[in-house]
């Protein structure tokens, strides 16, 4: 899953993106609202913690502009500010959650993890498809009730589909919610097309269906029946 942190204190946002990437998460960071701003205008994110208080700007404005993009992304609140009236106003314009510092490391990721599975499996704690179950929070993928293995980018992968099916997605969007923002730079997406034969091969070992569709010239389709 990925996460873009918005929080001015470098080491507080050094422990954080830590302690986020150790969770297996595929962690983000800016440090102003300009950095914030760029990000989210460039890339797409499972979930946004923001900071209220930011040198250059306010961390409420770039929530309501992800509001106005009609965005699906989680947003979680971080502020020193223990004022319910910040809290009203930062859930009033979208925010699905709000932590006042300082707070345990845990206590955020259980946040992250109850917003995404919200979000993206209508709250469930499982994620049931056909002949596909997912236990998220475990990486667990059973295919007619049998465990596959898949890596951690197959999984990611797999759930990324899952969200968007019968959706194109191309290549690049694949890489960049895999791999961030360092994608940028790649000259190949190739890659991509060994992850999903290697999920393709493990589904169907177990007697799934292959689900994914190439759309040549385009990317790749996750069929919904």
């Amino acid at each position: 899953m990925k996460v873009l942190l918005i929080e001015d204190e470098k080491e507080l946002s050094a422990s954080i993106e830590t302690y986020l990437k150790q969770e297996n998460y595929l962690c983000e960071t800016a440090l102003t609202y300009n950095q914030a701003e760029e990000k989210i205008n460039l890339y797409q994110y499972d979930c946004i913690i923001v900071d209220i208080s930011l040198p250059d700007g306010n961390g409420l404005d770039i929530i309501r502009e992800l509001k106005e993009n009609q965005s699906e992304t989680g947003i979680i609140i971080i502020s020193a500010k223990n004022s319910l009236d910040d809290k009203l106003s930062g859930l009033g314009i979208g925010a699905d959650d709000y932590l006042t510092k300082p707070f345990h490391l845990s206590e955020l990721n259980a946040r992250i993890k109850s917003i995404i599975r919200r979000r993206n499996f209508s709250g469930k704690k499982e994620l049931l498809f056909n002949e596909i179950r997912i236990i998220p929070e475990a990486m667990q993928v059973f295919v007619n009730e049998k465990l596959i293995i898949l890596t951690k980018k197959e999984f990611d992968l797999l759930i990324y589909f899952l969200s968007n099916k019968d959706r194109v997605l191309t290549k690049e969007s694949l890489a960049e919610h895999l791999w961030g923002e360092v994608m940028d730079t790649a000259d190949s997406f190739d890659f991509i097309y060994t992850h999903i034969k290697n999920i393709r091969r493990k589904v169907m070992e177990k007697g799934g269906r292959d689900y994914i569709q190439t759309i040549y010239g385009m990317g790749y389709k996750f069929l919904s029946q």
